[in-house]
């Protein structure tokens, strides 16, 4: 009974140490499943780091502990995996040239992969057509134009709508414009454009040259004038003189240059568009403009023409939504800014403005049209050596309204005509008397300081139907003597209140509303 029952106690134990061991094995095992997906899992990462590089060619590798090697502290544990998880992805190999390199955050298709030179004399243009259809298929992509190089890029257009979103187009090197009027053809509205793309953001550090010179060098005949301009009156009554009036534009091939001016960069039709860091100089005409766009930010960028360049916009904004523009230097021909019908909800601040013609709505109403503008915020704005200051200009003949315009905080220095409204806007020689007109109200000017050249405030608003609701408060604009005639604030047909003195004093502001106001017709009403 006994030599039984040890027996039984050996087989008992031999049992348990059995149990024991397997229960062992088990724990390491599933330990060492953590630890093989936490390295995965590190690589993983930094494959990412690794995928923001611009070009092509770096190589993707895993980093980390040699064979063997022990970490300090033992390795987080891996997240719980998914239904059908596979474990983390192999590195992704470099791609032969003009092929995209798939990175984490999408794949990168650099131009000179798709036989662009970057030699400034080489047409590109094919080369750039070829990574957009690659870039366009993948969302996320980036097509990247680098660092050092000169592309030479005839007009082109970088399309949707099939495109998939949030494409990045990446400019570091420098992108010219022809010079050939053979690239031009008979005309076109544009050289580089976006159209009808969802989340386009262009940045970088690199710039858009335009090559305007020999489209602006001499100005053809029928070029429109600032109609402001007729109020700067020189002291001497000397014509201004005119350097080789009636030569034509010519190319460099000696070709006249087709009359149409194209805008440097244009989106069309487009949401969520950011431009950022890039320099657009010495564009034929616009330098940036969003046409029919929803979500535009704009920030950290330059536009760059010489002050005489004519209709050198910096940014022109029509029928566009949800704008935001700021930290941005802007030089140019024209408006600094331009804000055309149908945009709304429109902020711009911290902007430097100058050499150019200000910040303007308008002109709107053009050839008896309805234009619809409302809520525009323009704050925090530094302006030196413009033409006009804050400046609200329509035709006569239109129809539709401006409201709900606030101008806070800008500082003028040497500005012609800081304060304008001119509804009686004409860009030639003469224009025809119309009763109808843009109806304007809620127009706020606070805080506008600094010095002027001609005018502080020229506000000519319509006979037929006067601009009401506008407030003038910390108006400070002292005069200095150049080579202008200077002239005292002039009002017509402008109501409002003077929330506070100002300098020089704005007699001319009548105050409340007018007493037969016209009622608004439907075709005054947005």
């Amino acid at each position: 009974m006994g030599r039984f029952s040890l027996k039984g106690l050996t087989l008992f134990l031999l049992i348990a140490l059995l149990v024991w061991s397997s229960t062992f094995e088990v724990c390491n095992a599933r330990r060492g499943k953590h630890w093989r997906q936490s390295r995965g899992i590190t690589s993983a990462s930094l494959s990412k780091k690794k995928g923001k590089t611009h070009g092509g060619s770096h190589h993707q590798g895993i980093s980390g502990g040699g064979r063997g090697s022990k970490p300090t502290k033992s390795p987080p544990p891996a997240p719980k995996p998914g239904k059908g998880y596979k474990g983390p992805k192999e590195p992704t190999p470099v791609p032969p040239p003009g092929k995209g390199f798939s990175g984490s955050h999408g794949a990168v298709f650099d131009v000179l992969h798709f036989g662009a030179k970057g030699d400034g004399k080489t047409d590109d243009t094919k080369a750039f057509q070829a990574a957009w259809a690659a870039a366009c298929k993948v969302e996320a992509s980036t097509m990247v134009v680098p660092a050092k190089l000169v592309f030479l890029v005839g007009p082109i257009s970088f399309s949707g709508p099939y495109c998939e979103s949030n494409i990045i187009f990446q400019l570091e090197g420098t992108i010219i414009a022809p010079t050939s009027s053979d690239a031009w053809g008979s005309g076109l509205l544009q050289w580089l454009e976006f159209t009808k793309l969802r989340g386009i953001t262009i940045k970088g550090g690199g710039i858009i040259d335009g090559q305007g010179s020999v489209w602006w060098q001499d100005s053809p005949f029928d070029d429109s004038t600032d109609s402001e301009a007729r109020l700067i009156v020189p002291i001497t009554d000397e014509p201004p003189t005119t350097v080789n009036p009636r030569i034509p534009i010519n190319s460099t091939l000696g070709r006249k240059m087709p009359s149409i001016k194209p805008t440097a960069l244009r989106f069309y039709g487009s949401y969520n568009v950011t431009v950022t860091g890039i320099t657009i100089q010495n564009s034929p005409q616009c330098h940036l403009k969003f046409d029919n766009c929803i979500g535009v930010q704009v920030y950290n960028m330059t536009t760059n023409s010489p002050g005489d360049s004519l209709n050198t916009d910096g940014i022109h904004l029509q029928n566009s939504k949800d704008v935001l523009i700021h930290s941005t230097n802007l030089a140019c021909g024209d408006d600094c800014v331009s804000i055309q019908t149908g945009c709304s909800n429109v902020y711009i601040h911290n902007v430097n403005c100058g050499p150019g013609h200000g910040i303007s709505i308008g002109g709107l109403g053009r050839d008896n049209t309805k234009a619809c503008v409302s809520n525009i915020t323009v704050r925090d704005i530094m302006m030196h050596n413009t033409m006009t200051g804050v400046r609200i200009k329509t035709w006569q003949g239109g129809s539709g309204s401006v409201q709900g315009v606030l101008f806070s905080n800008i500082q003028v220095s040497e500005v012609q005509l800081p304060i304008v409204i001119d509804q009686f806007y004409c860009d030639k020689s003469t224009c025809k008397n119309q009763t109808s007109a843009v109806s304007l109200s809620g127009i706020t000017y606070e805080r506008i300081r600094g010095t002027y050249t001609v005018k502080p405030v020229h506000l000519a608003c319509s006979d037929s139907l006067p601009c009401i609701d506008v407030t003038l408060t910390a108006i400070q604009l002292k005069p200095i003597q150049e080579r202008y005639h200077l002239y005292d604030p002039f009002c017509w047909q402008t109501f409002g209140e003077l929330s506070t003195p100002t300098v020089p004093p704005i007699g001319c502001l009548q105050i409340g509303k007018p007493s037969s106001n016209r009622i608004q017709s439907d075709g005054d009403t947005c």
